[in-house]
């Protein structure tokens, strides 16, 4: 007799597993991205940066962990806030958590452009930006996807040729008698708080992902222990790699006056720094390696991005013709596959600091509300079961002390965005909430789900509500 039982996932992945996945999800190659915006915001101090972005995000990363115990089939802010709050708080969280989806393929359009316009800078552009969201949208209409093996090796080969870099930086360093290392990629007279605070809110970017693993819980051994302490790991080693990196090009260019070309193009600096450590050829496979990496990264989120808006038309929240729509032979939704695109091409439009500003409001909304979050569970369990050791020291230092200053600090450099980011933030999340009224009709009607962890999937269903 055979049975009708639904598959489960097997648990199979242990904690070392769980740890190399989170860090393929926080791309090696990000730590070069925003070095050159942020060196120019923090006069010299990125590093610096990057242990205040650190310490909000291991704030953050127990949150998480103490969620994931709770919940540990559930991986997202919009989760935990929805099932510790209310539902109409989780889903104007995940609506402005939109922002990272829908933004995300701009970021990489626009790393396209500074990276290919380092090699070859006598093409416009705009070129560079209109040239990577075609490729991506065409294929990612036909349903070619990037196996996880080519994503795993890619993320080596970025791991690798940032050793490569810092190699080849240190020992540039070393026979300049001009340069040392010293403390002042830290700390420095030139120094000032809210320079290091605005440093540390655009590289919030460099963080993103570290929480995916949550969404492995039913596939690894004893996740209520394993994953919480992945969480941990995953922040604090890509923290460190981070800080080195940025610490041994900072040292190399204390200033961005050092190098006339990194003054001229301050987006474009990591280039410019691979080119004067390691010539023409190792820039070339730096460049070689950052543009496969961004054609990588671009596929992946414009994927998840149409998913995801294809969840949200599926389930009645968006309109079911359109967002919903599923080409009949392709087996893709084609729509809103060509939306990302359309909404990416505002990257012709802007510069890295901006789109990552964008990216990084949707990003604090998510960690400023999962520290909420455990605190609006400590309060609704305390003295249960759920919560042990409620009414000792422990519990509510952990349960609500961590976790508010964990808010607060993340609340800081929410505020610290620059005035682009706060504004359209700020409209987006205001349509969420005439949205939602329209959607559940002044609220007499269930809040809908937004489905984030279906984002990847393209079942048939129906709406699903909570009340």
């Amino acid at each position: 007799m055979t049975s009708t039982a639904p598959a489960t996932p097997r648990r199979s992945l242990k904690q070392r597993h769980v740890v190399f996945i989170g860090l393929a999800y926080m791309s090696p190659f990000a730590v070069f991205d925003t070095f050159g915006i942020v060196s120019e915001i923090t006069r010299g101090h990125v590093p610096m940066s990057y242990i205040i972005i650190t310490i909000a995000v291991l704030f953050t990363a127990f949150s998480y962990a103490k969620m994931v115990r709770v919940y540990p089939s559930a991986g997202s802010a919009y989760t935990y806030a929805r099932r510790t709050m209310s539902a109409p708080v989780g889903f104007l969280v995940g609506w402005v958590a939109l922002l990272d989806y829908l933004f995300l393929p701009m970021i990489n359009a626009l790393l396209a452009k500074i990276y290919l316009s380092a090699q070859f800078p006598d093409v416009p552009g705009w070129l560079w930006i209109v040239g990577l969201l075609v490729i991506i949208t065409a294929l990612n209409i036909i349903g070619v996807r990037v196996s996880a093996s080519a994503n795993m090796i890619m993320v080596v080969f970025q791991a690798l040729l940032a050793i490569v870099f810092a190699v080849l930086a240190v020992q540039a360093i070393l026979a300049d008698d001009l340069l040392s290392f010293t403390f002042a990629p830290f700390y420095s007279v030139s120094a000032d708080m809210l320079s290091l605070i605005g440093g540390a809110s655009v590289l919030a970017l460099a963080f993103l992902g570290f929480d995916a693993v949550t969404t492995l819980s039913e596939e690894t051994v004893d996740p209520r222990r394993t994953v919480p302490r992945a969480i941990m790991w995953i922040a604090g080693l890509g923290a460190a790699f981070f800080v080195a990196i940025t610490y041994i090009m900072q040292t190399f260019v204390p200033d961005l006056e050092s190098l006339q070309a990194i003054a001229d193009d301050i987006e474009g600096a990591s280039p410019y720094i691979a080119l004067a450590i390691g010539g023409i050829v190792f820039q070339t496979i730096f460049l070689a390696g950052a543009t496969i990496s961004v054609l990588s990264s671009g596929l992946a989120s414009q994927l998840s991005a149409s998913r995801l808006l294809y969840a949200m038309g599926r389930d009645g929240i968006l309109a079911r013709k359109l967002f919903g729509y599923v080409h009949p032979k392709l087996g893709t939704p084609v729509f809103n596959i060509v939306l990302i695109a359309v909404i990416s091409l505002v990257a012709l439009g802007l510069d890295l600091n901006a789109a990552t500003s964008l990216i990084n409001f949707g990003a604090f909304t998510a960690f400023a509300f999962v520290n909420l979050s455990v605190i609006a569970f400590w309060l609704r369990h305390r003295g249960t079961e759920h919560v042990v050791g409620t009414g000792g020291r422990a519990s509510v230092l952990t349960w609500t002390v961590v976790p508010a200053i964990g808010f607060l600090i993340n609340a800081a450099l929410w505020v610290s965005l620059d005035q682009l980011a706060m504004t359209v933030g700020l409209i987006w999340a205001g349509v969420g909430v005439l949205y939602l009224t329209w959607l559940t009709r002044m609220f007499r009607r269930p809040t809908p789900d937004l489905a984030f962890d279906e984002a990847e999937e393209l079942p048939t269903g129906v709406v699903r509500t909570e009340e």
